[in-house]
C-alpha cells in the first residue's frame, strides 16, 4: 500500500510523495479496462472521464454511482451522466450505473489489463478528484493504492457485487430519483433584474387569477437545425441568435431571444395589451418589467434588454448541462448551441405559462403595473 494525497498548502506534497489525481492518471494509462464506484460525481470529472476513456482507448468502463437515488441528483450532473452513458453504450464499452439498494459512500478505482485487475485506489476521494473546479480545489482528500494481486481481486470482486441487479442498474433505467434543479446564474447582476426569495414567489403564486397563457416554445427537431424549411427557426423564437448578423463584423449574442406568440393566443381575452408593460416574477425567483410589442401583438420580451428573456430561458438549459453557451453564434456551423427539441424535453419544459395575478407593484415613476407570474413548464393535454 502507499498513500496518495492532496496538494493543498500547508500540506503541500513533498518529494517522493504522490498526489491521487497524477496516480490516478497514471494508472489508466496502463489500463484497458476501468471500474469506478464512488458518492459523487461532478459535471467537469464526468467529462474528464469521457476524455481519458478516450485518450487511454479503454475498452471497458463502468462506473457506479452511490448517493444520488436518495439524496437527489443535480440535474447538470444528471443530464450529462445520461448523454455520456448513452454514448458509451453506443460504442459497447460500458455504462452508467446507480445503487439503489443503500447509500453507498465509498471510493474505489480498480484498473485492469488482459481481464485482470493489477492496481486500485481507495480512500476518500469522489470523481470530481479527477478534475478540480472551484467547489473542490481547497477539499483535502487522501487515499491509498495497493497493487497486491490477492486485494486487487477482492477489490475487484466487490465492484462486482456492487453491479449487480439487486444493488444498482443503468442509470437510464433508473425511475424515482430526485433531480435537483440548479441555479441559473446568467441573470446574476443583470441591469433591470432582480432576485426576490422563494417565500416571495410561493406568495405571487398563491394569488395567481384564472388568466393564464402557454407559450410554447418554437424549436427545431435535432435533425432540424440545418434544415430551411420555411419555419425559420433562426430567425424567430429562441433560437433568432443564429440568424444573419445586424452588423458585418459581430455575431448576434447567443442569449438574444425573440419569443413570438401566435394570434391565437394575443387575441385571446386578457392578454397584455400592446407596449403596456407590466412586472413578471419568474417561478425560479427573478423579477423584471416585460411587454408586448410588434405588429399583431406577437413579440413578449423584458423591456429594456432583449437578452433577458434568453438569458433566463437559455440559462436555465445550460444549468442543466443540455447546452453549452456559445461565444460566436456564426461560428457554431454545427449549431450545437441550438435549442432543440430534444433538449427541451430531456429539461421536461416546452412552454413557458404567464399567469396574471391579483396583485400590482409600483414602477419607479409612481405607476401601478400588473404582477405576471412566469414559468417554464411542459405542455399538458387536460
Amino acid at each position: 500500500m502507499k498513500l496518495l494525497y492532496s496538494n493543498i498548502l500547508p500540506l503541500g506534497t513533498s518529494e517522493g510523495q504522490q498526489t491521487i489525481i497524477d496516480c490516478f492518471n497514471e494508472q489508466i494509462a496502463k489500463s484497458d479496462r476501468v471500474e469506478i464506484a464512488v458518492g459523487y460525481i461532478s459535471r467537469a470529472a464526468l467529462e474528464e472521464l469521457d476524455n481519458l476513456v478516450e485518450e487511454h482507448n479503454i475498452s471497458s468502463i463502468c462506473l457506479t454511482i452511490g448517493m444520488y437515488f436518495i439524496e437527489g441528483m443535480p440535474e447538470g450532473s444528471y443530464n450529462t451522466a445520461l448523454e455520456i452513458n448513452k454514448k458509451w453504450i453506443e460504442t459497447g464499452i460500458g455504462e452508467i450505473k446507480i445503487v439503489k439498494a443503500f447509500k453507498y459512500h465509498g471510493k474505489v478505482y480498480c484498473f485492469y489489463k488482459d481481464e485482470q485487475p493489477f492496481s486500485a485506489i481507495i480512500g476518500s476521494a469522489n470523481l470530481g478528484v479527477i478534475k478540480l473546479d472551484a467547489n473542490n480545489r481547497r477539499q483535502y482528500e487522501i487515499s491509498s493504492i495497493t497493487d497486491d494481486a490477492t486485494e486487487c481481486k477482492e477489490i475487484a470482486e466487490f465492484l462486482e457485487k456492487l453491479k449487480a441487479q439487486n444493488c444498482s442498474d443503468n442509470i437510464a433505467n433508473i425511475t424515482g430519483m430526485p433531480i435537483i434543479r440548479e441555479v441559473n446564474t446568467s441573470l446574476s447582476g443583470i441591469d433591470m433584474v432582480t432576485q426576490i426569495p422563494q417565500t416571495g414567489v410561493q406568495l405571487y403564486e398563491q394569488h395567481k387569477t384564472d388568466v393564464s397563457f402557454v407559450l410554447p416554445l418554437k424549436v427545431p427537431a435535432y435533425d432540424e437545425r440545418h434544415m430551411d424549411d420555411g419555419k425559420h427557426f433562426t430567425k424567430s423564437n429562441i433560437n433568432v441568435s443564429y440568424a444573419a448578423p445586424r452588423s458585418k463584423r459581430k455575431s448576434r449574442d447567443w442569449y438574444e431571444t425573440q419569443l413570438t406568440v401566435s394570434k391565437a393566443i394575443t387575441r385571446s381575452e386578457g392578454y397584455p395589451e400592446k407596449n403596456k408593460p407590466f412586472f413578471v416574477v419568474t417561478d425560479d425567483g427573478y423579477w423584471f418589467k416585460a411587454h408586448t410589442t410588434s405588429d399583431g401583438n406577437k413579440q413578449f420580451s423584458a423591456v429594456g434588454d432583449e437578452l433577458i428573456l434568453g438569458r433566463w430561458i437559455k440559462g436555465r438549459l445550460a444549468a442543466a448541462g443540455l447546452v453549452t453557451p456559445v461565444n460566436d453564434t456564426q461560428a457554431d456551423t454545427d449549431r450545437k448551441g441550438m435549442i432543440t427539441k430534444e433538449m427541451l424535453q430531456a429539461y421536461g419544459c416546452d412552454s413557458l405559462v404567464l399567469s396574471k395575478t391579483d396583485q400590482k407593484a409600483l414602477d419607479e415613476d409612481g405607476t401601478e403595473l400588473d404582477v405576471w407570474v412566469l414559468s417554464f413548464e411542459t405542455i399538458t393535454n387536460e
